[in-house]
């Protein structure tokens, strides 16, 4: 079945590009021009993906996706002005997977949506439990379990824990980071550095001394089991 992707944005011209864009490659697309309206219609009938547009009437973008988080895992893509930089990175620690920042591309919108759903849930069974300590992560379920309690992760912070225990003690840099789990060869590494920051205060009880995701100097990071 063709993937959903539901478009939360007020400027209608905005919204007709995208929706034409998506459609194009064989999207089946729905438009909400408000927020109210799109948070209803995504807790309502869940798409696949939401595109949101961080300024909103009724209630703001921020807000959507907050309230989105806290009842299901649904990949989201924000878009935002190019000089609000404080809006990008709160999008990301409220549990966005992206952003795309205005005026953008519809190819490359296009292409960030495709690489989120490559990515998100609905990993093949059978693929092997990967545990380290008191650190349990289940690739088929997509459970994540410290010292026997779940750990609630968004599907992207889920991911880069995944790709990093698969490869202990590896370094990563950020730019390999941002290919190898959002499938961006270019990109703002801040992304990265978010999604870091937030497993760290889900999974350390020190978030500023982690055990498991360590910083290497000058370089990235690396899960230490």
């Amino acid at each position: 079945m063709p993937a959903r992707i539901l478009i939360v944005e007020d400027d209608p011209t905005v919204s007709e590009v995208v929706e034409r864009y998506l459609s194009r490659e064989g999207f089946l697309v729905e438009t909400r021009s408000d927020g109210v309206a799109g948070l209803a219609r995504a807790l309502d009938s869940p798409p696949d993906l939401v595109v949101l547009d961080l300024m909103l009437p009724g209630m703001s973008g921020l807000e959507v996706c907050r309230r989105l988080r806290e009842r299901a895992q649904v990949p989201v893509i924000i878009l935002t002005a190019r000089s609000s930089e404080v809006d990008r990175v709160r999008g990301l620690e409220l549990g966005a997977d992206d952003y795309v920042a205005k005026p953008f591309s519809p190819r490359e919108l296009t292409a960030r949506v495709k690489a989120v759903l490559r990515r998100a849930p609905g990993a093949p069974a059978g693929m092997a439990l990967l545990r380290f300590g008191d650190l349990e992560l289940d690739p088929a379920t997509r459970e994540t379990r410290l010292s026997g309690d779940p750990v609630d992760l968004t599907a992207k912070e889920f991911d880069l824990l995944a790709h990093l225990m698969r490869h202990p003690r590896r370094a990563f840099r950020r730019e390999e980071l941002l290919s190898s789990v959002w499938g961006f060869d270019y990109g703002d590494t801040s992304t990265v550095t978010v999604h870091v920051s937030r497993l760290r205060d889900k999974l350390e009880p020190d978030p500023g001394m982690p055990r498991y995701v360590r910083t290497v100097r000058g370089v990235g990071y690396r899960f230490e089991p």
